[in-house]
């Protein structure tokens, strides 16, 4: 089972990065996945999930109008679109499969600073 994220690198406040996370060696399209961060000094924190048929999603209030996840079963790919970044997103951010198991990527860091 792997979780592969990529997309993470430094950008300036107010602007965009668009994370992926591609999955492989487990049934994708009946796992509901999330994305999650961890800044320095600080517990892992939800920032939006989506489930397996990409019916519904769900959001920290702290991203809510600026983040957007989706997912392309046909690809075992979950994304997740970050706008007007701001400082405070600073973190590395990790996806998550959940499902008859749990499945964690390794995290990719996004830095927003100017």
């Amino acid at each position: 089972v792997q979780l592969v994220e990529s997309g993470g690198g430094l950008v300036q406040p107010g602007g965009s990065l668009r994370l992926s996370c591609a999955a492989s060696g487990f049934t994708f399209s009946s796992y509901a996945m999330s994305w999650y961060r961890q800044a320095p000094g600080k517990e892992r924190e939800l920032v939006a999930a989506i489930i397996s048929d990409g019916g519904s999603t769900n959001y920290a209030d702290s991203v809510k109008g600026r983040f957007t996840i989706s997912r392309d079963n046909a690809k075992n790919t979950v994304y997740l679109q970050m706008n007007s970044l701001k400082p405070e997103d600073t973190a590395v951010y990790y996806c998550k499969a959940f499902g008859l198991r749990v499945y964690w990527g390794q995290g990719t860091q996004v830095t927003v600073s100017s």
